[in-house]
């Protein structure tokens, strides 16, 4: 637990007190000490004088004059014959005792003087003095206590308020009269701070508008990109599709000229209606499957996830689509799919439009007689689909550039160059990666890695590669 300042200022002066005090009061002590004892020695001294003056006056009248501070009294005849004594007998010569000597003609005269003990009225002195120095402490720490509450403690309160004020959404650092030059200029700084910290947090709003503004266009630009690039290669099948629906129109012109002319017997007839259903069912079937392709995706929002993909009916789906294509019909084309593949990140339609424009670039390369395999694995992390053919390769020099925008091995009209480039930002979208596997040869395949759908990443726009 950390002390407040207060408490830590105290303690520090109070520290500071203690080794200040402490040995004043010792040395004040002792000083008072020394000087009332050498006070007392002086007076036992002068009082010891003067009743040896009246001795030597009064030899036999000295008796009244032993009481305290003087001990003892001696007066001496010739060759130090004691004449009168009053007084302690067994007084120490060198003791505490302060002896004072004086004579004259025919005398001489000794008086023993004892100071009085200073002990009690010094243990007074120093008591006193003990209690005015804590007294005088304690005022000190009380008046520092209320001067750090009020210069400090209470200004800095004040600017914490007014930070949090900021911090809890108010638009302005309102400083407080502050009491001291230092603690105004901190206000100062602090408001200046905070101005700062609004206008930049006002710009960083104002760029992350722009930013999801730019996102949104971005997507935009995206969804009109697959569009554009899906309604491309609904007309690549359309084309391949001509062939393949003239053959049962006319096949149904055919019939209708024949139940026309009314010459069939019953049996003739029913054969020809039910022919004529096979090649319209025909027809219709191939052209549903084209609509349902080209149709977008309809979404309630646009934050509504969309269904996760299954790997096995897009491929499935999209190999009926190009099945019907004439460029399709000299190509030998095998599949190998997991049995047990959990459903991807990607959905469905989206899927089949990156596999769709594979497969599509895979047939232009292979011509007829060729081959195309198609493979979908189960990984750690999703599915693995494989894309492959045994065509001529791509050169070196576009393999560095694969899955740019506008880059194309094709001939001029025959593609937009953006169908790589929009299978990459449909995949990575997703949380996957499409690559070309630069050890495969001869021919191509690419590589499709995409997430289950129990760990969907969070969606990101991309157009290619960065």
């Amino acid at each position: 637990m950390r002390l407040g300042l207060r408490p830590q200022l105290l303690l520090l002066i109070g520290v500071f007190l203690a080794l200040a005090m402490g040995p004043l009061f010792w040395a004040a002590t002792t000083f008072a000490r020394v000087s009332l004892q050498r006070s007392e020695r002086h007076a036992a001294r002068a009082v010891a004088q003067l009743v040896c003056q009246q001795a030597l006056a009064s030899p036999a009248a000295i008796e009244p004059l032993c009481r305290a501070p003087v001990l003892a009294i001696r007066v001496l005849g010739h060759d130090n014959v004691l004449v009168a004594s009053a007084g302690e007998s067994a007084v120490d010569q060198g003791g505490s005792a302060e002896w004072v000597t004086c004579q004259d003609a025919s005398r001489q005269a000794r008086v023993a003087a004892r100071p009085r003990d200073i002990a009690q009225e010094g243990r007074r002195l120093f008591r006193l003095l003990a209690l005015y120095m804590g007294v005088f402490g304690l005022a000190l720490l009380v008046a520092t206590f209320f001067a750090i509450t009020a210069l400090i403690v209470r200004p800095l309160e004040a600017l914490s308020r007014a930070a949090r004020r900021v911090a809890g959404g108010a638009r302005e650092f309102q400083v407080p009269l502050m009491p001291a030059r230092e603690l105004d200029s901190l206000g100062t700084s602090l408001g200046t701070m905070t101005d700062r910290l609004l206008e930049e947090e006002r710009e960083l709003r104002h760029r992350i508008d722009e930013v999801r503004l730019t996102t949104e266009r971005l997507g935009e630009a995206q969804q009109r990109l697959v569009r554009s690039e899906r309604l491309a290669s609904v007309g690549r099948l359309a084309a391949g599709l001509a062939h393949e629906v003239g053959n049962p129109l006319s096949a149904l012109i055919g019939f209708q000229d024949l139940l026309i002319a009314g010459d069939l017997d019953d049996d003739e007839r029913r054969d020809f209606l039910a022919r004529m259903r096979r090649e319209t069912e025909r027809i219709h079937r191939i052209l549903r499957d084209l609509l349902d392709f080209a149709r977008p995706s309809a979404k309630s929002s646009d934050t509504e996830q969309e269904e996760p993909g299954d790997v096995r009916l897009a491929v499935s789906e999209t190999l009926s689509l190009v099945a019907p294509q004439r460029s399709w019909k000299e190509i030998r084309v095998t599949q190998q799919l997991d049995p047990n593949l959990p459903a991807v990140t990607l959905p469905r339609p989206k899927l089949m439009q990156v596999l769709l424009n594979l497969l599509m670039n895979a047939a232009d390369a292979v011509g007829d007689g060729g081959r195309v395999h198609v493979e979908a694995v189960r990984t750690s992390s999703g599915v693995r689909i494989s894309v492959e053919d045994d065509g001529p390769g791509l050169p070196e020099e576009v393999r560095q550039h694969l899955f740019e925008p506008f880059v194309t091995t094709k001939e001029v009209g025959k593609g937009t160059g953006l169908g790589l480039a929009v299978c990459r930002g449909l995949v990575e979208s997703a949380g996957g990666t499409v690559v070309l596997d630069g050890s495969y040869g001869p021919g191509a395949r690419f590589l499709i890695e995409l997430p289950a759908a129990s760990a969907r990443p969070e969606k990101c726009v991309t157009l290619g590669p960065e």
